[in-house]
């Protein structure tokens, strides 16, 4: 079995050593353990460090597309490679590189497909009491929302085995980490989480301006994602708030009428008419969602046939390099034996074609 670390990167020439040197080289239960950088558009030395460091495997993207980009190019490069384990883990050297051991327990032992490793947020020294409590909120409500028991959803330190890796799609350009949690509890995939240990920070995180700029962007993703997965209900949810609001105004009007007002009160006739028309858009709306989420789901079916089929041909990954760790027969190719088959034992060569006078020779 193949254990590929993939590490997103983007300018971490100063962090990328001692993140490298912490992770491990060998793993009980595993053939080969291999390290993956994706650099992120990085305009320092970040490719020269990874190279000096031995890395087996280097994607290049173009330029800067953001974390969720980069995850989603490492885990397709991954799959390409072979891995049947893939682990994610962030360059500035937040998570203990030992702990890769934990992460990948549960799947060696077959009790999950992916594992999200625990920080255990309210414990963490630098964070701050708002960020503890912040942290505990967004995590409980994609909880809520996966159905899943991640404690730690905002951890990207976490591992997949090759099959939730195939299904695994990241759409978000800001963040991977709840949406492929929310994913997985949508798509059941058996999900687990174990503790793990952090490091003190070596640099401030450069992923949000702002903490309530987090607070926003977490909110949105959470609801588009949740959104994509189960329009019916939010959708419906929203129509039957709008319906019980217009029918409160209706309520008011008629309420007034009987009393001799209504003519005071018409307003209230066509605020709830527009209420009422809100409550109808929104439950179309829910209905086009759900065809929508058919499709996605047919979508997503055929990108998982389509991964399947690549790592059947042996396609290499996009804007692949290989690093000096890497051995020198190139596993994204099939060996030479292969592409080329000798004859098969114990049988005869083909007799040659003959020529017109020798077939002519041959029936006199």
């Amino acid at each position: 079995m193949k254990l590929i670390i993939q590490i997103p990167c983007f300018n971490e020439a100063d962090q990328l050593p001692q993140t490298l040197a912490e992770l491990p080289r060998a793993v009980d239960g595993f053939d080969a353990v291999e390290l993956l950088i994706v650099d992120d558009g990085s305009t320092d030395e970040t490719i020269a460090v990874a190279k000096a460091c031995g890395v087996h495997h280097i994607v290049r993207l173009t330029n800067n597309k953001g974390l969720a980009s980069a995850f989603q190019a490492g885990i397709d490069a991954c799959l390409k490679l072979g891995a049947d384990v893939i682990v994610n883990t962030d360059a500035d050297n937040q998570y203990c590189g030992a702990d890769v051991v934990r992460l990948v327990g549960p799947i060696l032992d077959g009790r999950a497909d992916m594992v999200v490793g625990d920080r255990d947020v309210a414990g963490i020294e630098h964070f701050s009491p708002l960020k503890r409590s912040l942290q505990q909120l967004g995590s409980w409500v994609v909880r809520q929302a996966s159905a899943t028991s991640v404690p730690d959803t905002t951890s990207g330190f976490r591992a997949y085995n090759r099959e939730a890796a195939i299904q695994m799609v990241v759409v978000s350009r800001f963040t991977y980490t709840l949406e492929t949690i929310i994913q997985a509890g949508k798509m059941l995939v058996a999900t687990d989480h174990v503790a793990v240990r952090t490091n003190a920070p070596t640099r401030p995180s450069r992923l949000f301006p702002s903490m309530w700029a987090y607070v926003r962007r977490n909110a949105i993703a959470i609801f588009r994602i949740y959104a994509q997965y189960e329009p019916l209900r939010v959708f419906w949810s929203l129509a039957a708030l709008m319906l019980l609001v217009a029918l409160g105004v209706w309520v008011r009007f008629v309420v007034a009428f009987a009393e001799g007002s209504g003519n005071g009160h018409v307003q209230s006739l066509i605020l709830g008419a527009v209420l009422f028309m809100a409550a109808v858009v929104l439950w179309a709306l829910g209905v086009i969602g759900d065809l929508l989420a058919a499709q996605r789901v047919m979508t997503q079916r055929t990108l998982e046939r389509v991964r399947r089929i690549e790592l059947e041909l042996g396609i290499k990954p996009s804007h692949y390099e290989r690093g000096p760790g890497q051995p020198q027969s190139d596993p994204t190719q099939p060996p030479e034996a292969a592409q080329q088959p000798g004859p098969v034992a114990g049988a005869t060569e083909p007799a040659a074609a003959l020529t017109a006078p020798e077939q002519a020779a041959e029936r006199a």
